[in-house]
Protein backbone atom coordinates (compact mmCIF):
# COMPACT_ATOMS: atom_id res chain seq x y z
CA UNK A 1 0.00 0.00 0.00
CA UNK A 2 1.75 3.22 -1.31
CA UNK A 3 0.68 6.75 1.09
CA UNK A 4 0.61 9.46 -0.94
CA UNK A 5 2.36 12.66 0.04
CA UNK A 6 0.13 16.05 0.89
CA UNK A 7 1.48 19.10 -0.79
CA UNK A 8 -1.07 21.44 0.48
CA UNK A 9 -4.75 22.14 0.99
CA UNK A 10 -6.81 22.94 -1.76
CA UNK A 11 -8.13 26.56 -0.38
CA UNK A 12 -4.55 27.49 -0.13
CA UNK A 13 -4.43 27.78 -4.10
CA UNK A 14 -6.36 30.63 -5.09
CA UNK A 15 -9.21 29.43 -7.71
CA UNK A 16 -8.27 30.53 -11.10
CA UNK A 17 -4.47 31.34 -9.71
CA UNK A 18 -1.43 29.06 -8.88
CA UNK A 19 1.33 28.48 -6.11
CA UNK A 20 4.00 27.01 -5.56
CA UNK A 21 5.47 24.43 -3.67
CA UNK A 22 9.01 22.41 -2.57
CA UNK A 23 9.16 18.55 -3.08
CA UNK A 24 11.91 17.26 -1.18
CA UNK A 25 13.59 14.25 -2.77
CA UNK A 26 16.91 12.02 -2.26
CA UNK A 27 18.04 14.31 -5.06
CA UNK A 28 17.49 17.44 -3.68
CA UNK A 29 14.24 18.09 -4.48
CA UNK A 30 12.05 20.19 -6.84
CA UNK A 31 9.41 23.34 -7.45
CA UNK A 32 6.13 22.36 -8.06
CA UNK A 33 3.43 25.01 -9.80
CA UNK A 34 0.16 24.07 -8.87
CA UNK A 35 -3.05 25.44 -11.15
CA UNK A 36 -6.84 25.40 -9.61
CA UNK A 37 -9.68 25.72 -11.52
CA UNK A 38 -12.41 24.83 -9.66
CA UNK A 39 -11.84 22.12 -8.02
CA UNK A 40 -9.17 20.68 -10.44
CA UNK A 41 -5.81 21.25 -9.57
CA UNK A 42 -3.22 20.96 -12.67
CA UNK A 43 0.54 20.32 -11.47
CA UNK A 44 4.14 21.37 -13.42
CA UNK A 45 7.74 21.28 -12.67
CA UNK A 46 8.16 25.07 -12.05
CA UNK A 47 10.84 25.48 -15.14
CA UNK A 48 10.29 26.82 -18.42
CA UNK A 49 11.18 24.63 -20.96
CA UNK A 50 12.87 27.72 -22.85
CA UNK A 51 15.61 28.70 -20.48
CA UNK A 52 15.28 26.25 -17.72
CA UNK A 53 14.16 29.29 -15.26
CA UNK A 54 11.31 29.08 -12.72
CA UNK A 55 7.98 30.82 -14.22
CA UNK A 56 7.29 32.68 -11.38
CA UNK A 57 7.97 36.82 -11.18
CA UNK A 58 8.24 36.68 -7.33
CA UNK A 59 8.71 33.39 -5.35
CA UNK A 60 5.47 31.59 -5.75
CA UNK A 61 3.24 34.28 -8.05
CA UNK A 62 2.77 33.67 -11.07
CA UNK A 63 1.30 35.10 -14.26
CA UNK A 64 -2.25 34.18 -15.25
CA UNK A 65 -3.85 35.75 -17.96
CA UNK A 66 -7.11 35.10 -19.58
CA UNK A 67 -6.92 31.20 -17.71
CA UNK A 68 -3.67 31.45 -19.47
CA UNK A 69 0.26 30.55 -17.68
CA UNK A 70 2.64 32.75 -18.93
CA UNK A 71 6.23 32.73 -17.58
CA UNK A 72 7.37 35.93 -15.86
CA UNK A 73 11.26 35.64 -17.81
CA UNK A 74 10.32 35.25 -21.61
CA UNK A 75 6.74 35.37 -21.98
CA UNK A 76 5.90 31.87 -22.84
CA UNK A 77 1.83 31.41 -22.74
CA UNK A 78 1.33 27.43 -21.68
CA UNK A 79 -2.24 26.43 -21.76
CA UNK A 80 -3.45 25.42 -17.96
CA UNK A 81 -4.84 22.57 -18.29
CA UNK A 82 -2.24 20.47 -20.79
CA UNK A 83 1.05 22.73 -20.12
CA UNK A 84 1.35 23.16 -23.37
CA UNK A 85 3.18 26.51 -24.76
CA UNK A 86 1.09 27.99 -27.52
CA UNK A 87 3.13 31.09 -27.73
CA UNK A 88 6.64 32.26 -26.93
CA UNK A 89 10.00 30.99 -27.36
CA UNK A 90 9.23 27.55 -26.57
CA UNK A 91 6.00 27.09 -28.88
CA UNK A 92 5.52 23.82 -29.48
CA UNK A 93 7.42 22.25 -26.33
CA UNK A 94 5.48 21.48 -22.84
CA UNK A 95 5.80 21.97 -19.47
CA UNK A 96 6.23 18.57 -17.45
CA UNK A 97 2.98 17.45 -16.17
CA UNK A 98 3.17 15.58 -12.69
CA UNK A 99 0.17 13.53 -11.25
CA UNK A 100 -1.98 15.00 -8.12
CA UNK A 101 -5.00 14.06 -6.57
CA UNK A 102 -7.12 16.40 -4.24
CA UNK A 103 -8.31 14.20 -1.42
CA UNK A 104 -10.65 15.37 1.17
CA UNK A 105 -9.59 19.22 -0.01
CA UNK A 106 -6.01 18.82 0.56
CA UNK A 107 -3.81 18.67 -2.80
CA UNK A 108 -1.20 15.47 -2.68
CA UNK A 109 0.95 13.16 -4.53
CA UNK A 110 -0.10 9.47 -5.80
Amino acid sequence: MSVSKTLCRLDAIPDGGATAVEVPSSTGGFSLILLRQGVRVFAYHNECPHAGRRLEWAPGKFLIENGQLICAAHGASFFIESGHCYAGPCRGVGLAAVRVEVIEEEVRLP
